[in-house]
């Protein structure tokens, strides 16, 4: 949800330690629902965040100030992921979030791994941001060395809620495997790690744009493996569900690890239908402003990836009416 708040006096502006003037302001706070502080949707949403806030006082835009919407305080929350997400902006709980492509298809058309939940028919996308990985992570001398090899071992599959646990079990499903023929764990960023590195688990799934935080840090401490997910399994996976590509991981990404064959989905940013229109084209137009570019391309290692050239790329959620007219006014969208 976005909630507004009216101050008409200089000291409940000073209180927020927001210089500005005495007249009437006002504070708009919009939050973005990201993921674990060990991956990739946390760190790119604080950084988009940035891009688009500009609390009363700022400097003006061009002037070293903020290019984001006037009043507008965005804020980046963890969470467990994209089904996470989807349902807390249908509910009013958060004002918008990161999903995965099929993650949030699924949720709007009430197919897929969402069939028997109503559709989310007021889910809508603002812009698609950047490429996920999917990364299966195990020790280098573990034996490891596919994903039918993971039967009878212990493997979190992450947090029931994240996409990283949807996509985890539909890889699983390609290879001819179920949640049944492993020891399932449910652990998320570093925790996953931890027990890697501690022999309580034998490997992890992590779906996260590369390199992602806590994988960084684990290649460092441990020898590490990603294990391939290709061959049979992939294609099946791929053929089925169009929102799944081919994809690798280069070498020298993680400390050690060599490049590795994988399969690849889109991260979006989604709302609402029920978030104002100016709002939403005010948000979209501050993502794309120019000086939102140096933020994106110092941020993340992500975020040089996040273009306008791509905001439009494979998406299956209908725009939201806001971010729509920016796209057309841009010449993005005919």
């Amino acid at each position: 949800m976005i909630k507004t708040i009216k101050t008409t006096a200089l000291g409940a502006l000073l209180a927020l330690g927001l210089a500005g003037n005495a007249s009437a302001q006002e504070l708009n706070f919009f939050t973005i629902g990201t993921g674990g502080t060990a991956y990739t949707y946390y760190p790119v949403g604080g950084v988009i965040a940035n891009a688009i806030s500009k609390p009363p006082g700022s400097r003006e835009c061009g002037s070293g100030g903020s290019c984001g919407v006037d009043g507008l305080i965005a804020s980046a929350v963890s969470s467990r992921g994209s089904v996470d997400n989807v349902n807390a902006i249908i509910s009013g709980l958060r004002s918008s979030g990161f999903a995965q492509s099929d993650v949030a298809y699924w949720a709007y058309t009430g197919t897929g791994t969402m069939a028997g939940s109503p559709p989310a028919k007021d889910l809508r996308t603002i812009a698609a941001l950047f490429e996920e990985h999917i990364h299966l992570v195990a020790l280098a001398d573990s034996g490891i060395n596919s994903v039918a090899d993971l039967a009878g071992k212990r493997v979190s599959l992450d947090e029931p809620g994240s996409g990283t646990y949807v996509d985890a079990n539909l890889i699983l499903e390609s290879n001819g495997l179920s949640a049944d023929d492993l020891t399932a764990e449910a652990l998320k960023g570093g925790a996953a790690a931890e027990a890697l590195r501690n022999g309580k688990i034998d490997a992890f799934f992590v779906v996260a744009g590369y390199p992602t935080g806590s994988l960084v840090e684990l290649a460092s401490a441990a020898d590490i493996k990603l294990v391939p997910i290709d061959g049979a399994g992939a294609d099946a996976l791929t053929d089925k569900y169009g929102f799944f590509a081919a994809s690798g991981i280069p070498a020298g990404t993680y400390e050690g690890v060599e490049a590795t064959n994988t399969v690849a989905v889109g991260a979006q940013w989604y709302t609402s239908a029920a978030q104002d229109d100016d709002l939403i084209y005010n948000i979209t137009k501050a993502l794309w402003n120019k000086e939102s570019r140096k933020l994106l391309d110092v941020g993340h290692a992500k975020g040089k990836t996040i273009t306008p050239e791509t905001a439009l790329a494979g998406i299956g959620v209908p725009l939201h009416a806001g971010a729509e007219r920016f796209y057309r006014e841009a010449g993005l969208i005919k």
